[in-house]
């Protein structure tokens, strides 16, 4: 199966360059899709890597399609995250996910999270299933990547 190169927190200077844009990240920043505040995609994003830690276990909604075709579209392809996909509840800061409080200590927390994220092998995706600590560092990226392009970084 040919191989398409992947950013990935595997790669210090992919997780350091994505540090510096997450501190770049302002409560006023304008975003230019959805429905997330900054401070929302701060707690958003810390939820991520509570999920990919084991930290936090949402209910699983995978099937399938999702653990084969956009699994490897997700973490494999070099398609750009489409706008506007639904998360989980548990993942939704207004349904299930941590609540945004108070945006100095949530934000600490954030690049605190960030600092520490390490892929684990064998942990769940709700709708990947089971990744590899490899498809974790992809995922990792492409997550964080995708919320702070939401926000113009």
């Amino acid at each position: 199966m040919y191989h398409i190169p992947m950013s990935t927190f595997a790669d210090p200077a992919v997780k350091a360059s994505v540090r510096q844009r997450l501190a770049s990240l302002t409560p006023n920043a304008a975003r230019q899709w959805g429905r997330m505040t900054p401070h929302q995609m701060v707690c958003h994003l810390t939820d991520g890597y509570r999920l990919a830690s084991g930290e936090r276990m949402p209910k699983q909604i995978d099937n399938f399609f999702s653990r084969s075709v956009i699994r490897w579209v997700a973490l494999h392809s070099p398609m750009a995250w489409p706008k506007g996909v639904k998360t989980t509840p548990e993942a939704d800061q207004e349904q299930g996910g941590t609540k945004p409080a108070e945006w100095d200590r949530d934000f600490a927390e954030l690049l605190r999270m960030h600092d520490a994220f390490r892929a684990i092998e064998g942990n769940k995706h709700p709708m990947f299933g089971l990744l590899t600590a490899e498809e974790w560092s992809v995922w990792g990226f492409r997550h964080a990547d995708h919320h702070l392009r939401q926000f113009g970084l």
